[in-house]
This record gives structure tokens, sequence and C-alpha cells, in this order.
């Protein structure tokens, strides 16, 4: 058993929804609660919300993350190279 203390306001407007839906504030407030744990149980993790961003833009290298170094150091050398037959 759950026993709450709404805003007057809030209340009124619980009892007038009650009315027009034709249930109890009871039964009102029961549903919303089950509502509000099914829609959070079914939240998505931060990974699915991005899932269709991710790879989006493929480099081709497979390995990108473990040799960026090396990646980095030969595109820094082409551009020291272009520079230097100018």
């Amino acid at each position: 058993m759950i026993s709450l203390r709404l805003p007057p306001e809030l209340e009124r407007k619980l009892d007038s929804f009650a009315k027009s839906e034709g249930k109890s504030r009871t039964q009102i407030v029961k549903d919303s609660i089950l509502e509000y744990i099914q829609n959070r149980g079914n939240s998505k993790t931060p990974f699915e919300l991005g899932a269709d961003l991710f790879g989006k833009h493929d480099s081709g290298n497979a390995d990108l993350a473990q040799n960026r170094k090396v990646y980095l150091q030969k595109t820094i050398g082409m551009k020291n190279e272009k520079r230097s037959s100018r």
C-alpha cells in the first residue's frame, strides 16, 4: 500500500481526468505507474541510441584505433613530402 500527497491543483486534474475516463483515481494512478515502469524498462542504451552513427564514416582501416599513431605519422610525413617538393 502506498500513500501519497498531491498538490491541490494536481489532485483536481486527477479527479477531472478520472471522471472523464470513468475510472477511479486509484486506477488512473496504478495505470500511470505501470506505464512509467514499462517505458523506462524499454529505454535504449547509449550504444543503441547512436548505433546508426557508429562507423558511419569508415576509414577502411580496421586497426585504426590500435595503430592511430602510425597512420598519423604516415599522413604527416606525406604532407611534409608534398610541401618540400613544391
